[in-house]
């Protein structure tokens, strides 16, 4: 079959992925990008325990926040509906909201096995959470088309976990010194801190959560 045809033998229209990007979605992959760098700021900081590594990578994670907020008000502000927008913005936010805040975490110490589940299940909260907006948005509008409330709590959220590792890390509470200490349950290593990665997965999957939307 010609892969350039449709199966109807229509000629498949050709997709412009820099001619179909607005301005929104350029902050959208500002966002994106902010949270990888921030990533890998942990990696590179955990391997040469240079803290400036580390509060860099802390430092993008607000400054992707921002970028989230005005990629959604330039798109009101010009009127035009990006054809790739919606997903865009929810792959840029598990990556700067999601992944980030849990690399963070691991990096400053939340290492031991049940520490990494919990990290795990936050992330896979975080997309099931992103996954469920996307697909009742538009069961959740108003008769004039505007979403009044989120359920469960927007992955953005995340940032305050982000501001305890923070405040954690500006008191050298990292590593052994993490707050609450080190447990072993069933042989295998547990910090307690890091149950607030847990409670922010729950809030954010939650159906009986409404959280007014701006």
């Amino acid at each position: 079959m010609d892969q350039g045809k449709t199966v109807q033998g229509q000629k498949r229209k050709h997709f412009s992925m820099l001619r179909s990007l607005a301005l929104a979605d350029m902050l959208t992959l500002g966002n994106a990008a902010c949270g990888m760098v921030s990533i890998l700021m942990c990696l590179r900081g955990l391997q040469s325990r240079d803290p400036g590594l580390l509060w860099t990578a802390i430092a993008l994670l607000p400054v992707a926040l921002v970028l989230d907020f005005l990629d959604g008000f330039v798109a009101r502000w010009r009127r035009r509906a990006s054809y790739l927008g919606a997903d865009l913005d929810s792959l840029a936010d598990i990556v700067s909201f999601g992944v980030a805040p849990a690399v963070l975490a691991y990096a400053l110490g939340m290492r031991g096995f049940w520490d990494m589940v919990i990290l795990v299940v936050f992330v896979t909260c975080g997309i099931a959470r992103l996954a469920r907006y996307n697909a009742t948005m538009e069961e959740l509008q108003n008769e004039k088309g505007k979403v009044e409330y989120y359920e469960g709590t927007p992955i953005p959220t995340s940032l305050v976990l982000v501001g305890v590792l923070a405040i954690a890390f500006g008191m050298d509470a990292v590593d052994d010194k993490l707050w609450f200490g080190v447990h072993s349950i069933l042989g295998a290593d547990f910090h307690p801190l890091s149950l607030m990665f847990l409670l922010s997965g729950s809030a954010m999957v939650s159906a009986t959560l409404k959280i007014p939307k701006p």
